[in-house]
């Protein structure tokens, strides 16, 4: 059954932030008004959501807000939801505040949470609960590309391409570590992007010997011959179980005696991907899958994804935007579980392409 106008619908930012979660934001506030529902916004995600801090939402807040990275509601990890007291109290709160639509925005462990609420009946109706992807780490089962992504991605090689100039004026290879959790997504495409000599990433499953060595003929390979480069980038995903200071330790050690006059520097980029103007993309995306989700929610659905269509895809897209489709939140979290553990398709092909990609970085 489709919401009446004037119900009250609530969107939070959970986790980790990612550029263009704003943009969503501002797509769950326009589209809800222009339906007629009463938009409020959720302060510090699930903690929020337990302690009741709903906020009315400016629409002018946030057209400003939506060319910034960062959320406004602000995120939090919260430690009380996940348990059944934390749970019974965000319920208590929907009720009293009288909320029949929730958009949670986030990765992973955010939809999680959105689904536990699943199947809440208020006094007032079912609660309907939609999730829109957020996380740089492009780590999540059931969408091609989530929020954050495509700015994380460019803040990455942009900053390589600093580096370059730097390490062609000094003869220098440069490691460069990269958010990514344990998804190598960022590093590759970004590696490709932006011309890397080698990429080293956690779905190849290399020992940290068969890691040094592979840095190590990278290296000797650049510096060697009539062709040699005077530099060398390698970029290394954050969930590759070796620290990067280890990993140049080691690889300078097996260069000292051959390529004396060349060192090595290392640079985590850290939580500067995360940041930053959300591309163009990014606040596009936002946009439409915010718009799918309240359409959704409008029209009486619930326990859904909006995700952005792709390869793999088992859900057709949905009829407000041909490119987004609205599988099930349990479906999601399902396929996620197999993306990380490298069963499903797309962790398949992920890994046979990084594989392929290794050498073709090496020419």
């Amino acid at each position: 059954m489709k919401l009446a106008k004037g119900s009250r619908v609530a969107v939070l930012t959970s986790g980790g932030d990612a550029p263009g979660m704003n943009a969503a934001l501002r797509g769950v506030a326009r589209v809800g008004t222009e339906l007629g529902f009463d938009v409020v916004g959720v302060e510090e995600g699930f903690q929020g959501l337990v302690e009741g801090r709903f906020v009315p939402v400016s629409l002018r807040s946030l057209d400003e807000a939506a060319r910034r990275g960062g959320t406004v509601l602000g995120t939090a990890r919260c430690k009380v939801f996940p348990t059944p007291e934390g749970q019974k109290r965000a319920r208590e709160q929907i009720e009293a505040n009288m909320i029949r639509g929730l958009v949670v925005i986030g990765g992973n462990g955010s939809l999680t949470g959105a689904r536990t609420l699943v199947g809440f009946e208020t006094s007032h109706g079912p609660l309907l609960v939609g999730g829109v992807p957020a996380s740089i780490d492009n780590d999540l089962g059931c969408t091609s590309m989530a929020i954050g992504v495509d700015t994380a991605m460019n803040t990455i090689v942009d900053a390589c391409d600093r580096i370059l100039d730097t390490a062609a004026a000094h003869r220098r290879t440069f490691l460069v570590e990269v958010m990514g959790r344990d998804c190598g997504y960022l590093a590759m495409t970004a590696g490709i992007a932006a011309g890397a000599d080698a990429v080293i990433v956690p779905e190849i499953g290399k020992s940290e010997d068969e890691i040094v060595d592979q840095v190590y003929r990278t290296v000797e390979r650049a510096y060697a011959g009539s062709d040699a480069r005077r530099r060398v980038l390698v970029i290394k995903a954050e969930g590759v179980k070796i620290d990067a200071a280890k990993l140049k330790e080691r690889v300078d050690a097996l260069v000292a005696d051959r390529l004396k006059d060349v060192d090595s520097r290392v640079t985590v980029l850290g939580h500067v991907v995360r940041g930053g103007t959300p591309t163009a993309f990014d606040r596009l995306l936002g946009a439409r899958l915010a718009n799918a989700a309240v359409r959704a929610i409008g029209d009486g659905m619930s326990d859904f994804m909006a995700g952005w269509y792709g390869p793999g895809m088992k859900t057709p897209p949905c009829n407000y935007d041909p490119y987004v489709v609205l599988p099930n939140l349990g479906d999601v979290l399902t396929e996620t579980q197999n993306l990380m553990r490298g069963e499903s398709m797309i962790a398949q092909w992920r890994k046979r392409v990084y594989q392929e990609v290794e050498s073709i970085l090496n020419r």
